[in-house]
Parts: C-alpha cells; structure tokens; sequence
C-alpha cells in the first residue's frame, strides 16, 4: 500500500554509509527529497522533514541515528489531535456523520467502515442513507447493508432530516452502538451542498464528522478537506481509493496540512479492506519493518481461538478436510485483501508488490476447487479417503472438469494435509526454516 513511499526511504537510508559523514547525509535527504516530491508529497511537508531530521542528526551521522530521526519526525508529521482509528463516544449510540464530493467513494467507504465496527469491534451498528440526491445510492447501500448484514434505514419519499430523526430514534431504543450516516455530495462544493449538509448535522448532533477523500485526486484531497472542515467542520479523514493511487504521497501530508487527524484508510475494492491509521505503525510499514500489532489485531478478530486449536489437533491427526478447507477460506475472506495482510508482515512489503490484486477466493483455481466440494456429498467431504475411481468420474462430470484435474486438486490437498501435519508437530518452524533456505540456494552464506 506504501510502495513508493517505502522505496524512497529505503534509497536514502542505503546513502548512509558511513558513520559521522556529512557528505553521507547530503546525499541522503536529496535522494529523500526527489523521491518525496516525485512520491506526490506536498513541498512544504517535505521541506519541514528534512529540517528536522538534518537538524537532529547534524554532526553525529549514523544509519541508526538517521534512522531515529526519520521515523520520530514521520511519526510527528502523521500525528494530528492525537486521536487515531475510531474512538466511540462515552455514551452510545456513536453518532458519524458521513461527508465528501461525489464519486469519493462514501458509500463504499461508510460501508466499509460499518463492516469494521461489526467484526473487529463487535459493535451494533445502524446505517442511515441520508443521501437523496443520486438516484442509486440508497440502492448501493441497500446492497451493501445486505451482504455484510447491517441493519438499514432508508425511505426515500422523507427528507434527509426525517430520516436521521427516525433513526436516532431507533438506535437508542434498540441499543445501537454506533449510527453511521451516508450523506449527498456533489462534482464540486457548493452553497446548496454545505445548506442540506448543515441541516443535518443540527439534527444529527454528530460525535463525529468523517471527511471521505479520494485519493486519486492528491493535492485536490487536501484542498477539498480543508473547505469542508471551515464550512462544516470534520473531525477526520477517510482516504479512499489509496490503492489506486500508486504514489501515496497523500496520505503522508494531509493530517499535518488540514489539521484533523486521517483515521482510515481504503484500500481494495471488499468490505474488509479499510485499515486504521494510527500513525507509529504506519511508519513501521513505511520503514519496511511490518506492522505485526495490527495484523493481530485483525486475525484476533476474526479467527476462533477455540476453533483454531480444534483445528490443529485435527491437522495433528492427519484429519484435516473439505469442511475446514472451506472455513478457512470464509476466513480468509474477512482479512481483507492478500496484498494488505502481506504488507503488514515485516520483510514482505516487495511480496506484496508483486501478489498485486490477487484475489484468492476468485481465482479460477479456487473457482474450480469450489465447484469441486460442492459437488462432494456430505461424507465425502469430512472424509476425503471415500473418494474411489467412480466417486471421481461423478465429481469430475459435476463439477465440470477432467477426471486428470480432479486428481491432482485431491493429490495436492492430500501433500498440503501431509505438509500441515508435519509443521504442527515439535520443531515443525524449524524445518519450514529449512525448507525455504533450500528453496533459496542454501540460505545465507556464513
């Protein structure tokens, strides 16, 4: 998600060689500051970073120290009013007013963020479509609401106001933690906009104004922001649409410019796809080091400790099946896309690069897999072992394949069990060590 950001780093900590080397340092914040402003980040950001950090390390040039200073100063930088990711109000229902130009990506965004509350907080969350104005987005979010099973208030024959009174209403009678409220936007900010905007937000009594921005439109973003928070006034920022925006110099300016703290970010076209943005460990992944914290923090979420150690003892046993197969891709689902969780782990931000889009559930071999268990009866599923030439010849014909690709999708299921099995048992990381070391010539050299 940060790859050129985390490229332009790397360059300028790889010129610091040497230790108390001025001429070092040079090189390294003119290779800092090209790879900043071709990164999209404003001038006036990278001016200060490079102040400070030339400033702390002046006369005392180290790799570490350099190190040091860059990453308090990016933490410093990404820092603003110092509450990050999502804070709930001391008495619920969390009111969040949703806000941005259309085609920002609110919708989606709001959406998102409502998937976030459910599954990682666990919160009771009511969704409001307050936005009357284009003729699909109660619709949208309809659909959304639908497929991530989100409680919906829409009626689009009442005003937006109406509508935000009813379902304040509804959310402190039925105990609803938080109320996220989609509102109109428009192509471009005007009187009318900031009018019906207002309105609501007089009724709505928000905790909380997030301001939805599209990344794709870089220093746009910021200036749009701004206008919002003097008009109407915003407690955060979403970016939306960061995948797309393949420089990422936004993310790393608009806190500091605007004022108010980015509190999310979009990256990905699924629900799961929104990450908190808490600025200490977006530096770590901006200095290539991971960011574990926040991974655990997912997986905790949305991974059953009791299931998973029902699920070890069953790969210890050798009785891993269809069933779990299928539960761990559910799973999986929920993480978001692979390219984020990668760029979480320390190490792996160029694997990340190169996985790109990839979409596991999607895949055409994972189609095919699918299509391969449903057509397995119940048994045939927990006990993959029943799976005689005849039983094969009937999956193939079901699932529309050759009989060939049915065996070897149950070969390599039966190795992948195999491999399970033995990496669950004592010293099981160590030969997986092993494995990969071989797997890259011998490992490093001694």
């Amino acid at each position: 998600m940060f790859d050129t950001l985390t490229s332009s780093f790397k360059g300028a900590i790889d010129k610091i060689r040497f230790y108390d080397d001025d001429k070092a340092l040079k090189k390294a914040l003119t290779e800092l500051k090209k790879s900043l402003l071709k990164a999209d980040v404003h001038h006036k950001v990278v001016k200060e970073l490079l102040t400070n950090v030339e400033k702390e390390v002046k006369g005392d040039v180290g790799k570490e120290k350099f190190l040091r200073a860059l990453e308090k100063d990016l933490t410093r930088i990404l820092t603003a009013k110092g509450n990050q990711g999502f804070v709930f109000a001391s008495k619920p229902p969390t009111v969040v007013l949703m806000i941005g130009l259309q085609g920002s990506g609110k919708t989606t965004t709001t959406g998102k963020l409502a998937y976030f509350l459910k599954e990682q907080r666990k919160k009771k969350v009511l969704v409001v479509a307050g936005d009357l104005q284009r003729l699909a987005a109660v619709e949208q979010l309809r659909q959304i609401c639908e497929q991530i099973d989100v409680t919906l208030v829409a009626d689009e024959h009442k005003t937006p106001e109406q509508i935000v009174k009813e379902a304040l209403t509804k959310a402190k009678k039925e105990l609803y933690d938080v109320v996220l409220i989609d509102t109109a936007g428009r192509l471009a900010i005007d009187d009318e906009l900031m009018d019906e905007l207002a309105n609501i937000k007089k009724v709505a009594q928000p905790d909380e104004l997030f301001y939805v921005a599209d990344a794709m439109t870089g220093m746009d973003a910021v200036r749009t922001a701004q206008t919002f928070k003097d008009k109407i006034g915003i407690t955060g920022v979403v970016l939306s649409k960061f995948d797309g925006d393949s420089k990422g110099g936004i993310a790393l300016g608009i806190a500091h410019q605007v004022g108010v703290p980015l509190r999310f970010i979009g990256a990905g076209e699924k629900m799961p796809d929104l990450e908190q943005f808490i600025p200490d460990r977006i530096v770590s992944r901006l200095m290539g080091a991971g960011d574990l914290e926040s991974l655990a923090e997912k997986t905790a979420n949305i991974i059953d400790e009791k299931q998973a150690k029902q699920l070890n003892k069953k790969i210890r046993k050798g009785k891993f099946n269809f069933n779990d197969f299928l539960e761990q891709m559910e799973s999986m689902k929920k993480l978001g896309s692979m390219k984020s969780i990668m760029g979480m782990i320390p190490g792996m931000g160029g694997m990340a690069k190169q996985i790109g889009d990839m979409d596991l559930d999607n895949s055409q071999e994972m189609k095919q897999i699918k299509a391969l268990i449903s057509s397995m009866t119940p048994k045939e599923r927990e006990n993959p072992d029943l799976l005689n030439n005849t039983r094969k010849r009937r999956l193939a014909s079901g699932a529309g394949m050759s009989q060939m690709h049915v065996n070897r999708v149950l070969k390599q299921f039966k190795n992948a069990g195999k491999m399970a099995k033995q990496l669950s048992g004592k010293g099981g990381m160590k030969q997986m060590q092993e494995m990969m070391k071989q797997a890259k010539g011998g490992g490093i050299p001694r």
